[in-house]
């Protein structure tokens, strides 16, 4: 390549470079307006006086920690269902060779297109003999029912990155397929089970379908639930809307210190595998 060549190139990279920071500043600004106006108006009237009384004096009689609580135990439910289901199949799948194998294992990536509105009338009914309504098994399991697809396809992929010759070489010092996942494929895949972890309790922050269903009790009130629980317990007063925002601010903090301190694994564990061959 000639010197004119190399250096209009890297005038291209440049600015193509510049073009895509701009449009992710953008973007950023885009998203982060509306975090702004909610700790503006939170701010507003009564100050940090509106988020300390969050604390002392519940909205609705809920306290906040409480729906965080909730949350997290769902979360809790609906990641180990989820792991328990996905890092077996995900091996099977992946190192193991039965009939029917593939079929299976499509027919359970299937339910990926399935809505969760379309299964509620039978999840409700299940839940409802099983006696799980207010509990937190209730909320988590229809989670950890829409989400263990997802988890497989995961961990299925992963699989298929683990060298075959780690299991044979398992296998010859005549380890058990038992021994190969616990002491071989369960490490290896320590990214890809951190990710799918990460996942599950963010969308369990986020989740507002299920708990509304399933929780008619206001203590087991989630941390989404509580966005239209508080709104509903105020007035429109330039004091109760503060509090609202206020409560909005504190509501998405754990979503976002989850995202933050989750993000590497999420990276690591969509984008690396084990060494490949």
């Amino acid at each position: 390549m000639s010197a004119n060549g190399g250096f209009g190139l890297l005038i291209r990279r440049r600015r193509d470079r510049r073009i895509a920071q701009a449009m992710l500043t953008v973007t950023a600004l885009l998203w982060l307006f509306p975090a702004w106006s909610a700790v503006h108006e939170a701010l507003k009237v009564g100050g940090l006086h509106n988020f300390t009384s969050l604390f002392t004096d519940p909205l609705g009689g809920i306290p906040i920690w409480r729906t965080y609580l909730n949350s997290l135990l769902n979360g809790v439910v609906h990641a180990a269902v989820v792991l328990a289901v996905s890092l077996p199949a995900g091996y099977a799948f992946g190192k193991l060779r039965f009939p029917g194998r593939e079929a299976l294992y499509y027919g359970t990536i299937l339910f990926l297109a399935i809505p969760g509105t379309a299964i509620l009338v039978p999840l409700y009914h299940i839940t409802n003999d099983l006696h799980l309504f207010n509990s937190n098994v209730g909320v988590g399991l229809p989670e950890a029912a829409l989400t263990v697809p997802f988890g497989v396809l995961l961990m299925r992929n992963y699989a298929d990155n683990v060298p075959d010759a780690l299991l044979e070489a398992a296998i010859v010092d005549r380890a058990g397929h038992f021994r190969i996942f616990t002491q071989i494929f369960v490490p290896i895949a320590k990214p890809a089970a951190v990710n799918l972890t990460v996942l599950c309790f963010m969308w369990s922050l986020q989740d507002y379908l299920w708990p509304t269903v399933f929780n008619t009790d206001p203590n087991m009130t989630t941390a989404a639930q509580a966005v239209s629980t508080f709104h509903n317990a105020l007035s429109a007063s330039p004091v109760d809307s503060a509090r609202y925002s206020a409560s909005l601010v504190l509501l998405a903090i754990p979503a976002i210190l989850l995202v933050v301190f989750g993000l590497r694994f999420i990276t690591n564990g969509l984008t690396s595998g084990a060494v490949k061959d």
